[in-house]
């Protein structure tokens, strides 16, 4: 496993950005699929995007393409995620998970960075 930490969250008003990183410990982040969830008051935690272990390939859950964009720099173990034109329903808590290259399921997990989107 790897320690994930987020950072970047806050509050921000409606139409706003916000850029979240995520910083992993170790050598082997490249190995890593890497992705971000939310999970929001109340709800049930969602998939938010995903990235390959090169970013060469990134996959979003359908309401939020265009205007979130996940990357990576592997040379500082790090993954972001670019969020435009905010939206009150995008507040949540963010969380970034890393997919080993032989596992099936989401292994390891940061704590979470707060995301609120409000006048």
């Amino acid at each position: 496993q790897v320690k994930l930490v987020e950072s970047g969250g806050g509050l921000v008003q409606p139409g706003g950005s916000l850029r979240l990183s995520c910083t992993a410990s170790g050598s082997t982040f490249s190995t890593y699929t890497m992705a971000w969830f939310r999970q929001a008051p109340g709800k049930e935690r969602e998939f938010v995007a995903r990235i390959s272990q090169r970013g060469a390939r990134t996959d979003y859950h359908d309401s939020l393409k265009g205007r979130f964009t996940i990357s990576r720099d592997n040379a500082k173990n790090t993954m972001y995620l670019q969020m435009n034109s905010l939206k009150p329903e995008d507040t949540a808590v963010y969380y970034c998970a890393a997919k080993e290259p032989i596992a099936t399921m989401y292994t390891s997990w940061g704590q979470g960075t707060q995301v609120t989107v409000s006048s």
